[in-house]
Protein backbone atom coordinates (compact mmCIF):
# COMPACT_ATOMS: atom_id res chain seq x y z
CA UNK A 1 0.00 0.00 0.00
CA UNK A 2 3.00 2.54 0.59
CA UNK A 3 4.91 1.60 -1.76
CA UNK A 4 1.41 2.24 -4.30
CA UNK A 5 0.78 5.49 -2.58
CA UNK A 6 4.33 6.61 -3.74
CA UNK A 7 4.08 5.47 -6.97
CA UNK A 8 0.58 6.94 -7.57
CA UNK A 9 1.67 10.53 -6.16
CA UNK A 10 4.64 10.88 -8.44
CA UNK A 11 2.03 11.36 -11.20
CA UNK A 12 4.16 10.29 -14.02
CA UNK A 13 2.95 11.53 -18.07
CA UNK A 14 4.66 8.68 -20.21
CA UNK A 15 3.17 5.16 -19.34
CA UNK A 16 6.25 3.38 -20.48
CA UNK A 17 8.18 5.40 -18.20
CA UNK A 18 5.71 4.52 -15.33
CA UNK A 19 5.94 0.73 -16.08
CA UNK A 20 9.45 1.10 -15.34
CA UNK A 21 9.44 3.06 -12.09
CA UNK A 22 6.95 1.04 -10.26
CA UNK A 23 9.35 -1.62 -10.82
CA UNK A 24 11.92 -0.22 -9.34
CA UNK A 25 10.17 1.04 -6.38
CA UNK A 26 8.56 -2.27 -5.97
CA UNK A 27 12.52 -4.12 -5.73
CA UNK A 28 11.86 -2.99 -2.27
CA UNK A 29 9.85 -6.39 -1.62
CA UNK A 30 12.88 -8.28 -3.42
CA UNK A 31 13.77 -11.30 -1.21
CA UNK A 32 17.89 -9.80 -1.92
CA UNK A 33 16.57 -6.51 -1.27
CA UNK A 34 19.80 -6.37 1.04
CA UNK A 35 22.09 -6.58 -2.03
CA UNK A 36 20.15 -4.32 -4.21
CA UNK A 37 20.47 -1.62 -1.86
CA UNK A 38 23.93 -2.60 -0.68
CA UNK A 39 22.80 -2.10 2.48
CA UNK A 40 26.06 -3.09 3.83
CA UNK A 41 27.38 0.40 2.57
CA UNK A 42 27.94 3.14 4.90
CA UNK A 43 25.98 5.25 2.10
CA UNK A 44 22.09 4.44 2.35
CA UNK A 45 20.40 3.73 -0.95
CA UNK A 46 16.68 4.96 -1.90
CA UNK A 47 16.59 3.20 -5.36
CA UNK A 48 18.31 -0.36 -6.11
CA UNK A 49 21.61 -1.02 -8.25
CA UNK A 50 20.25 -0.72 -11.69
CA UNK A 51 21.76 -2.62 -13.94
CA UNK A 52 24.21 -1.02 -16.36
CA UNK A 53 27.07 -2.07 -18.36
CA UNK A 54 29.90 -1.19 -19.26
CA UNK A 55 30.23 -2.77 -22.72
CA UNK A 56 29.63 -0.74 -25.98
CA UNK A 57 26.30 -1.14 -27.98
CA UNK A 58 24.76 -2.90 -25.26
CA UNK A 59 21.25 -2.37 -23.90
CA UNK A 60 20.80 -2.32 -20.02
CA UNK A 61 18.23 -1.82 -17.75
CA UNK A 62 19.50 1.47 -16.79
CA UNK A 63 19.81 2.66 -20.01
CA UNK A 64 16.24 1.71 -20.56
CA UNK A 65 15.09 3.47 -17.74
CA UNK A 66 17.24 6.86 -18.89
CA UNK A 67 15.47 6.08 -22.81
CA UNK A 68 12.02 5.66 -21.80
CA UNK A 69 12.20 8.07 -18.85
CA UNK A 70 14.09 11.62 -19.84
CA UNK A 71 11.11 13.22 -21.44
CA UNK A 72 9.02 12.76 -19.04
CA UNK A 73 7.55 14.36 -16.50
CA UNK A 74 7.06 13.31 -12.42
CA UNK A 75 6.05 14.76 -9.32
CA UNK A 76 8.99 14.46 -7.05
CA UNK A 77 12.14 13.09 -7.76
CA UNK A 78 14.01 9.59 -7.36
CA UNK A 79 16.55 10.23 -4.33
CA UNK A 80 19.97 11.14 -5.95
CA UNK A 81 18.82 13.77 -8.93
CA UNK A 82 21.22 16.09 -9.26
CA UNK A 83 18.67 19.07 -8.70
CA UNK A 84 16.03 18.23 -5.91
CA UNK A 85 13.02 20.38 -6.92
CA UNK A 86 10.61 21.38 -4.60
CA UNK A 87 8.07 19.00 -2.64
CA UNK A 88 5.26 18.13 -4.63
CA UNK A 89 6.60 20.35 -7.87
CA UNK A 90 6.71 18.69 -11.48
CA UNK A 91 9.98 18.63 -12.98
CA UNK A 92 11.29 17.12 -16.40
CA UNK A 93 13.40 13.70 -15.53
CA UNK A 94 16.21 15.37 -18.10
CA UNK A 95 16.08 18.49 -15.57
CA UNK A 96 17.20 16.45 -13.03
CA UNK A 97 20.22 14.40 -14.39
CA UNK A 98 20.71 16.31 -17.52
CA UNK A 99 22.80 12.72 -19.17
CA UNK A 100 22.21 9.32 -19.44
CA UNK A 101 25.71 8.93 -18.26
CA UNK A 102 25.08 10.85 -15.21
CA UNK A 103 22.10 9.12 -14.36
CA UNK A 104 23.15 6.05 -14.74
CA UNK A 105 26.49 7.00 -12.86
CA UNK A 106 24.30 7.67 -10.09
CA UNK A 107 22.04 4.77 -9.94
CA UNK A 108 23.89 2.24 -12.13
CA UNK A 109 25.90 -1.17 -11.08
CA UNK A 110 27.27 -4.50 -12.83
CA UNK A 111 26.75 -7.77 -11.76
CA UNK A 112 29.24 -8.61 -13.56
CA UNK A 113 31.87 -8.43 -10.62
CA UNK A 114 29.81 -11.13 -8.46
CA UNK A 115 27.24 -8.25 -7.11
CA UNK A 116 23.30 -7.76 -7.72
CA UNK A 117 21.39 -5.52 -9.24
CA UNK A 118 18.17 -4.69 -11.21
CA UNK A 119 17.32 -5.74 -14.39
CA UNK A 120 13.75 -4.82 -13.58
CA UNK A 121 12.84 -8.55 -12.40
CA UNK A 122 12.70 -10.47 -9.48
CA UNK A 123 16.17 -11.33 -8.75
CA UNK A 124 17.81 -14.71 -9.63
CA UNK A 125 20.60 -16.42 -7.50
CA UNK A 126 19.69 -20.02 -8.52
CA UNK A 127 22.86 -22.33 -8.53
CA UNK A 128 22.76 -24.50 -11.15
CA UNK A 129 25.31 -26.82 -9.90
CA UNK A 130 23.59 -30.22 -9.04
CA UNK A 131 24.89 -32.03 -5.97
CA UNK A 132 24.59 -34.98 -4.40
CA UNK A 133 23.08 -35.16 -0.63
CA UNK A 134 24.18 -36.94 1.99
CA UNK A 135 23.19 -40.73 2.33
CA UNK A 136 21.49 -40.08 5.71
CA UNK A 137 21.45 -38.18 9.12
CA UNK A 138 22.49 -38.70 12.58
CA UNK A 139 20.71 -36.79 15.16
CA UNK A 140 22.91 -37.19 18.63
CA UNK A 141 21.49 -36.38 22.09
CA UNK A 142 24.02 -33.78 23.98
CA UNK A 143 22.33 -34.53 27.41
CA UNK A 144 19.25 -33.22 29.23
CA UNK A 145 20.22 -30.17 29.92
CA UNK A 146 17.98 -27.37 27.93
CA UNK A 147 21.64 -26.03 25.98
CA UNK A 148 20.57 -22.76 24.17
CA UNK A 149 23.77 -21.41 22.88
CA UNK A 150 26.65 -23.03 20.83
CA UNK A 151 29.48 -21.15 19.44
CA UNK A 152 32.38 -22.55 17.79
CA UNK A 153 36.10 -21.73 19.47
CA UNK A 154 37.46 -19.00 17.81
CA UNK A 155 40.52 -20.73 17.33
CA UNK A 156 39.59 -22.51 14.13
CA UNK A 157 39.98 -25.56 15.80
CA UNK A 158 37.10 -28.68 16.39
CA UNK A 159 36.01 -27.20 19.99
CA UNK A 160 33.07 -25.66 20.46
CA UNK A 161 31.57 -24.02 24.02
CA UNK A 162 27.66 -24.81 25.05
CA UNK A 163 25.66 -22.60 27.57
CA UNK A 164 22.64 -24.12 29.19
CA UNK A 165 19.66 -22.08 30.97
CA UNK A 166 21.05 -22.63 34.24
CA UNK A 167 24.28 -20.64 33.61
CA UNK A 168 27.19 -23.28 32.76
CA UNK A 169 29.33 -22.54 29.64
CA UNK A 170 30.94 -25.81 28.80
CA UNK A 171 33.59 -27.00 26.15
CA UNK A 172 33.47 -29.60 24.26
CA UNK A 173 35.37 -31.24 21.70
CA UNK A 174 33.31 -32.06 17.98
CA UNK A 175 34.54 -35.23 16.92
CA UNK A 176 35.64 -35.78 13.18
CA UNK A 177 32.82 -36.66 10.78
CA UNK A 178 32.85 -40.43 9.92
CA UNK A 179 34.87 -41.51 13.22
CA UNK A 180 31.91 -43.14 15.12
CA UNK A 181 32.37 -40.88 18.05
CA UNK A 182 30.29 -38.90 20.13
CA UNK A 183 30.92 -35.54 21.95
CA UNK A 184 31.24 -35.51 25.20
CA UNK A 185 30.12 -32.64 27.77
CA UNK A 186 31.06 -32.89 31.28
CA UNK A 187 28.68 -30.99 33.14
CA UNK A 188 31.21 -31.58 36.17
CA UNK A 189 33.78 -29.64 34.67
CA UNK A 190 32.16 -26.16 32.97
CA UNK A 191 34.18 -23.44 31.13
CA UNK A 192 32.64 -20.84 33.50
CA UNK A 193 29.35 -21.56 35.92
CA UNK A 194 27.25 -18.17 36.22
CA UNK A 195 24.21 -20.32 38.20
CA UNK A 196 24.36 -18.62 41.33
CA UNK A 197 24.02 -14.93 39.56
CA UNK A 198 21.62 -16.42 36.86
CA UNK A 199 18.08 -16.41 37.07
CA UNK A 200 16.43 -19.56 35.55
CA UNK A 201 13.45 -20.22 34.75
CA UNK A 202 10.61 -20.63 31.56
CA UNK A 203 11.61 -17.58 29.56
CA UNK A 204 14.72 -16.94 31.64
CA UNK A 205 18.14 -17.68 32.19
CA UNK A 206 21.54 -17.84 30.05
CA UNK A 207 19.90 -16.19 27.18
CA UNK A 208 23.44 -15.61 25.01
CA UNK A 209 27.32 -15.77 24.86
CA UNK A 210 29.66 -14.43 22.35
CA UNK A 211 33.29 -14.12 21.73
CA UNK A 212 35.43 -11.08 20.78
CA UNK A 213 36.65 -10.88 17.36
CA UNK A 214 39.78 -10.80 18.65
CA UNK A 215 39.60 -13.13 21.20
CA UNK A 216 42.64 -15.24 20.36
CA UNK A 217 44.62 -12.18 21.43
CA UNK A 218 42.65 -10.44 24.20
CA UNK A 219 40.89 -13.09 25.76
CA UNK A 220 37.32 -11.46 25.77
CA UNK A 221 34.43 -13.08 25.63
CA UNK A 222 30.62 -11.67 26.91
CA UNK A 223 27.53 -13.64 27.98
CA UNK A 224 24.14 -12.30 28.39
CA UNK A 225 21.70 -13.54 30.79
CA UNK A 226 18.51 -12.85 33.79
CA UNK A 227 19.18 -12.21 37.02
CA UNK A 228 16.84 -11.46 40.02
CA UNK A 229 18.04 -8.69 42.80
CA UNK A 230 16.05 -9.70 45.21
CA UNK A 231 18.72 -13.18 44.98
CA UNK A 232 21.77 -11.14 43.74
CA UNK A 233 22.64 -7.95 45.15
CA UNK A 234 24.27 -7.03 42.01
CA UNK A 235 21.60 -7.50 40.15
CA UNK A 236 20.27 -3.82 39.63
CA UNK A 237 19.66 -1.05 37.03
CA UNK A 238 17.47 1.27 35.90
CA UNK A 239 13.80 -0.16 35.24
CA UNK A 240 13.21 0.12 31.34
CA UNK A 241 9.38 1.11 32.56
CA UNK A 242 9.86 4.82 33.02
CA UNK A 243 8.99 8.01 32.75
CA UNK A 244 11.15 8.27 29.20
CA UNK A 245 9.14 6.18 27.70
CA UNK A 246 5.58 6.74 29.32
CA UNK A 247 5.28 3.90 31.53
CA UNK A 248 4.78 3.84 35.64
CA UNK A 249 6.30 1.07 37.10
CA UNK A 250 3.85 1.95 40.08
CA UNK A 251 0.78 1.10 37.83
CA UNK A 252 2.33 -2.05 36.52
CA UNK A 253 0.56 -5.10 37.99
CA UNK A 254 2.80 -7.91 39.50
CA UNK A 255 3.16 -10.97 36.77
CA UNK A 256 3.46 -14.33 38.28
CA UNK A 257 4.05 -13.35 41.15
CA UNK A 258 6.88 -10.70 40.65
CA UNK A 259 6.87 -7.15 40.97
CA UNK A 260 8.16 -4.67 37.62
CA UNK A 261 11.49 -4.82 36.91
CA UNK A 262 12.54 -7.32 39.87
CA UNK A 263 14.36 -9.18 37.24
CA UNK A 264 16.98 -7.69 34.83
CA UNK A 265 18.79 -8.48 31.17
CA UNK A 266 22.01 -8.45 31.75
CA UNK A 267 25.87 -8.20 29.38
CA UNK A 268 28.61 -9.07 31.53
CA UNK A 269 32.20 -9.40 30.29
CA UNK A 270 34.55 -11.82 31.11
CA UNK A 271 38.54 -12.66 30.19
CA UNK A 272 40.24 -16.10 29.68
CA UNK A 273 43.31 -17.69 29.66
CA UNK A 274 43.55 -20.95 27.00
CA UNK A 275 40.81 -23.03 28.43
CA UNK A 276 39.96 -21.29 31.80
CA UNK A 277 37.80 -18.24 32.44
CA UNK A 278 38.10 -16.49 35.32
CA UNK A 279 35.27 -16.94 37.88
CA UNK A 280 34.98 -12.75 38.16
CA UNK A 281 33.28 -10.70 35.57
CA UNK A 282 35.45 -8.01 34.03
CA UNK A 283 32.89 -5.31 33.82
CA UNK A 284 28.98 -5.06 33.31
CA UNK A 285 28.35 -4.03 29.77
CA UNK A 286 24.37 -3.81 30.07
CA UNK A 287 21.94 -3.91 32.49
CA UNK A 288 18.21 -3.62 31.96
CA UNK A 289 15.12 -3.78 34.38
CA UNK A 290 12.30 -5.98 32.59
CA UNK A 291 8.65 -4.84 33.07
CA UNK A 292 7.48 -8.44 32.88
CA UNK A 293 8.17 -11.87 32.79
CA UNK A 294 8.37 -12.85 29.29
CA UNK A 295 10.47 -11.57 25.50
CA UNK A 296 13.65 -10.68 26.94
CA UNK A 297 15.06 -11.88 23.38
CA UNK A 298 18.47 -11.75 24.98
CA UNK A 299 20.95 -13.05 22.36
CA UNK A 300 24.34 -11.34 21.03
CA UNK A 301 26.62 -11.89 18.53
CA UNK A 302 29.79 -9.58 16.79
CA UNK A 303 29.07 -7.99 13.12
CA UNK A 304 31.17 -10.00 11.17
CA UNK A 305 32.24 -7.01 9.26
CA UNK A 306 31.75 -3.78 11.80
CA UNK A 307 33.06 -5.74 15.09
CA UNK A 308 30.23 -4.52 17.06
CA UNK A 309 27.97 -5.97 19.51
CA UNK A 310 24.68 -6.86 17.83
CA UNK A 311 22.06 -6.99 21.32
CA UNK A 312 18.21 -8.92 20.27
CA UNK A 313 15.88 -7.41 22.93
CA UNK A 314 12.46 -8.47 23.05
CA UNK A 315 8.89 -6.31 23.78
CA UNK A 316 9.31 -6.97 27.13
CA UNK A 317 6.26 -9.04 27.37
CA UNK A 318 2.46 -8.74 28.42
CA UNK A 319 -0.09 -9.75 26.11
CA UNK A 320 0.12 -7.83 23.09
CA UNK A 321 2.99 -5.58 24.51
CA UNK A 322 0.76 -2.63 26.45
CA UNK A 323 2.58 -0.13 26.27
CA UNK A 324 3.59 -0.39 22.92
CA UNK A 325 7.40 -0.16 23.81
CA UNK A 326 8.21 -2.26 20.07
CA UNK A 327 7.13 0.91 18.68
CA UNK A 328 8.43 3.55 21.32
CA UNK A 329 11.91 5.23 19.66
CA UNK A 330 13.23 6.01 23.46
CA UNK A 331 12.66 2.72 24.76
CA UNK A 332 15.37 -0.63 24.15
CA UNK A 333 12.74 -3.05 24.63
CA UNK A 334 11.89 -4.60 21.02
CA UNK A 335 14.89 -4.00 19.47
CA UNK A 336 18.20 -4.84 18.12
CA UNK A 337 20.63 -2.28 19.41
CA UNK A 338 24.28 -2.20 18.08
CA UNK A 339 27.22 -1.25 20.85
CA UNK A 340 30.67 -0.41 20.60
CA UNK A 341 32.38 -2.58 23.47
CA UNK A 342 35.89 -1.53 22.21
CA UNK A 343 35.63 2.24 23.61
CA UNK A 344 34.70 2.25 27.24
CA UNK A 345 33.64 5.82 28.23
CA UNK A 346 34.77 7.30 31.70
CA UNK A 347 31.75 6.56 34.42
CA UNK A 348 31.13 10.47 33.93
CA UNK A 349 30.55 10.20 30.25
CA UNK A 350 28.28 7.16 30.82
CA UNK A 351 26.22 9.15 33.37
CA UNK A 352 26.08 12.04 30.67
CA UNK A 353 25.08 10.02 27.83
CA UNK A 354 22.32 8.22 29.70
CA UNK A 355 23.83 5.02 28.68
CA UNK A 356 23.02 1.33 30.39
CA UNK A 357 26.38 0.29 31.14
CA UNK A 358 29.92 0.33 29.66
CA UNK A 359 29.99 0.68 25.96
CA UNK A 360 29.85 3.55 23.55
CA UNK A 361 27.70 4.11 20.59
CA UNK A 362 28.96 3.97 16.93
CA UNK A 363 28.64 6.87 15.21
CA UNK A 364 26.61 5.32 12.27
CA UNK A 365 23.59 4.28 14.09
CA UNK A 366 20.19 4.89 12.56
CA UNK A 367 20.50 7.94 15.37
CA UNK A 368 22.66 9.45 12.72
CA UNK A 369 19.50 10.29 10.63
CA UNK A 370 16.74 9.94 12.92
CA UNK A 371 17.35 12.09 16.16
CA UNK A 372 14.25 10.66 17.80
CA UNK A 373 15.66 7.41 18.45
CA UNK A 374 17.46 6.35 21.17
CA UNK A 375 21.11 6.03 20.21
CA UNK A 376 21.80 2.35 20.96
CA UNK A 377 18.88 0.83 18.58
CA UNK A 378 20.16 -0.20 15.29
CA UNK A 379 16.46 -1.90 14.11
CA UNK A 380 12.66 -1.57 15.82
CA UNK A 381 9.51 -3.64 15.80
CA UNK A 382 10.60 -6.69 17.43
CA UNK A 383 8.29 -8.96 19.58
CA UNK A 384 10.66 -11.62 19.86
CA UNK A 385 13.77 -11.98 18.03
CA UNK A 386 15.06 -15.70 18.38
CA UNK A 387 17.27 -15.98 16.79
CA UNK A 388 19.73 -13.99 14.65
CA UNK A 389 22.93 -14.75 12.46
CA UNK A 390 24.78 -12.99 9.99
CA UNK A 391 25.55 -15.04 6.68
CA UNK A 392 29.60 -15.46 6.24
CA UNK A 393 29.52 -15.37 2.91
CA UNK A 394 27.19 -12.32 2.43
CA UNK A 395 27.60 -10.49 5.88
CA UNK A 396 24.92 -7.71 4.71
CA UNK A 397 22.22 -10.91 5.51
CA UNK A 398 21.56 -10.49 8.66
CA UNK A 399 18.39 -13.02 9.58
CA UNK A 400 16.01 -13.27 12.26
CA UNK A 401 13.21 -15.08 13.39
CA UNK A 402 10.30 -13.06 15.54
CA UNK A 403 8.29 -15.05 17.37
CA UNK A 404 4.29 -13.68 17.35
CA UNK A 405 1.12 -13.44 19.11
CA UNK A 406 -1.73 -15.83 18.18
CA UNK A 407 -1.13 -15.60 14.47
CA UNK A 408 1.93 -15.70 12.68
CA UNK A 409 5.69 -16.39 12.61
CA UNK A 410 8.32 -14.41 10.71
CA UNK A 411 11.78 -14.07 9.43
CA UNK A 412 13.03 -10.73 8.61
CA UNK A 413 16.27 -9.72 6.81
CA UNK A 414 17.09 -6.71 9.43
CA UNK A 415 19.08 -3.58 8.20
CA UNK A 416 19.66 -0.38 9.42
CA UNK A 417 16.86 1.46 10.96
CA UNK A 418 14.52 -0.62 9.97
CA UNK A 419 11.52 -1.32 11.62
CA UNK A 420 9.62 -4.56 11.65
CA UNK A 421 6.21 -3.87 12.41
CA UNK A 422 5.50 -5.05 15.71
CA UNK A 423 2.81 -4.27 17.34
CA UNK A 424 1.10 -2.33 14.64
CA UNK A 425 1.69 -5.78 12.73
CA UNK A 426 2.02 -9.11 13.34
CA UNK A 427 3.85 -10.77 10.44
CA UNK A 428 2.16 -8.89 7.07
CA UNK A 429 -1.25 -8.17 9.33
CA UNK A 430 -2.76 -5.85 10.84
CA UNK A 431 -2.66 -6.21 14.85
CA UNK A 432 -5.82 -4.81 17.35
CA UNK A 433 -4.01 -5.45 20.71
CA UNK A 434 -6.44 -6.63 23.43
CA UNK A 435 -5.40 -3.18 25.63
CA UNK A 436 -3.64 -0.26 25.07
CA UNK A 437 -2.37 1.57 28.67
CA UNK A 438 0.73 3.11 26.39
CA UNK A 439 -0.85 4.16 23.72
CA UNK A 440 -0.82 2.70 19.56
CA UNK A 441 1.06 3.43 16.22
CA UNK A 442 -0.89 4.16 13.35
CA UNK A 443 -0.10 1.77 10.36
CA UNK A 444 0.28 5.13 8.63
CA UNK A 445 2.52 6.63 10.71
CA UNK A 446 5.72 3.76 9.93
CA UNK A 447 7.10 2.13 7.00
CA UNK A 448 7.26 -1.01 7.90
CA UNK A 449 9.66 -3.69 6.36
CA UNK A 450 7.62 -6.92 6.30
CA UNK A 451 8.81 -10.69 6.77
CA UNK A 452 10.55 -11.97 3.79
CA UNK A 453 8.95 -15.36 4.76
CA UNK A 454 6.75 -16.69 7.95
CA UNK A 455 3.60 -19.00 8.12
CA UNK A 456 0.39 -18.85 10.09
CA UNK A 457 0.33 -20.84 13.43
CA UNK A 458 -2.84 -23.42 12.38
CA UNK A 459 -1.06 -24.11 8.84
CA UNK A 460 2.06 -26.00 10.75
CA UNK A 461 -0.11 -27.19 14.41
CA UNK A 462 -3.77 -26.93 13.64
CA UNK A 463 -4.60 -29.04 16.81
CA UNK A 464 -2.71 -26.94 19.31
CA UNK A 465 -2.92 -23.36 16.97
CA UNK A 466 1.04 -22.86 17.92
CA UNK A 467 4.71 -23.06 16.56
CA UNK A 468 6.78 -20.80 17.44
CA UNK A 469 9.53 -20.41 15.55
CA UNK A 470 12.92 -21.22 16.64
CA UNK A 471 15.99 -20.13 13.97
CA UNK A 472 17.38 -17.61 11.82
CA UNK A 473 20.60 -19.24 10.67
CA UNK A 474 22.58 -19.90 7.30
CA UNK A 475 24.03 -23.29 6.15
CA UNK A 476 27.74 -22.67 4.99
CA UNK A 477 28.74 -26.61 6.10
CA UNK A 478 30.14 -28.72 3.15
CA UNK A 479 28.65 -31.55 4.99
CA UNK A 480 25.32 -31.65 3.22
CA UNK A 481 25.54 -29.58 -0.24
CA UNK A 482 22.20 -29.60 -1.52
CA UNK A 483 21.98 -27.10 1.55
CA UNK A 484 24.54 -24.70 1.20
CA UNK A 485 23.66 -21.37 1.02
CA UNK A 486 19.94 -22.45 2.78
Amino acid sequence: MQIRNEFKAMKISDSGCASLLKSVLCAKCDPFSAELYRVESVLTRKVPVLCNSTRQNSTDFCSNVWNKCQNSSLVNSLSGSQVEPPLNSTSKFFDMWKSKSTFCHTFGGSSEAGGVCFNGEHVSLNNTEVSSPPSGMCLEKINNGSYLNMVAHPDGSNRIFLSDQPGKILLATVPEEGSGEVLVVDELDPFLDLTDEVFSDTEFGMMGLAFHPNFRDNGRFFASFNCDKVKWPQCSGRCSCNSDVGCDPAKLSSDNGAEPCRYHSVIAEFSANGSDAKPQEVRRIFTMGLPFTSHHGGQILFGPQDGYLYFMMGDGGGIGDPYNFSQNKKSLLGKIMRLDIDRIPSASKIAELDLWGNYSVPEDNPYSDDNELQPEIWALGFRNPWRCSFDLERPSYFMCGDVGQEEFEEVDIVSKGGNYGWRVYEGPFLYNPPKSPGGNTSSSAIKPIFPIMGYNHSEINKAEGSASITGGYFYRSKTDPCMYGR
